[in-house]
């Protein structure tokens, strides 16, 4: 298995980061060819998608987590920026995995499709990524 991890810095904004690219050069780099690429994000307040990006989506995600998650002072876990409990909560429904074929070298993602990682935690403004290739 070829293992890699990615440093994403995030920022101190909400961020839906496109990693689709990183994931490609990553295939390219260990010379895969048939698969799975696993990615794995190794923290307790981000996520990760597959998602259509370019089209406004990456802002329609961030605003429906906004309004099931609200940044403010409801959430018992309490520490960091104001409303950072709903930012723990976010795994709970945008997975920290996410599993993508590979044929013929190449990610086996629909035409729009996009692998994302999803951050609302502001405090936190670097991000660790596991890509793990298993070959078929």
């Amino acid at each position: 298995m070829h293992s890699e991890e990615l440093r994403i810095e995030t920022g101190s904004t909400e961020r839906v980061h496109d990693l689709t690219g990183e994931c490609a050069a990553f295939l390219s780099r260990v010379d895969a060819q048939e698969g799975l690429l696993h990615l794995w994000v190794p923290h307790a307040t981000a996520g990760l998608v597959v998602l259509e990006t370019g089209s406004g989506s990456e802002r329609d995600l961030l605003a429906v987590l906004h309004d099931l998650l609200p940044a403010d002072d409801r959430w018992t876990h309490r520490h960091g920026s104001p409303g950072h409990g709903r930012d723990h909560l976010l795994p709970a429904f945008l997975p920290p995995y996410a599993t993508v074929p590979v044929l013929g070298g190449q990610l086996a993602l629909g035409t729009w499709q996009s692998v994302c990682l999803v951050d609302t935690n502001r405090d936190n403004r670097v991000r660790t990524v596991r890509l793990s290739l298993l070959a078929g």
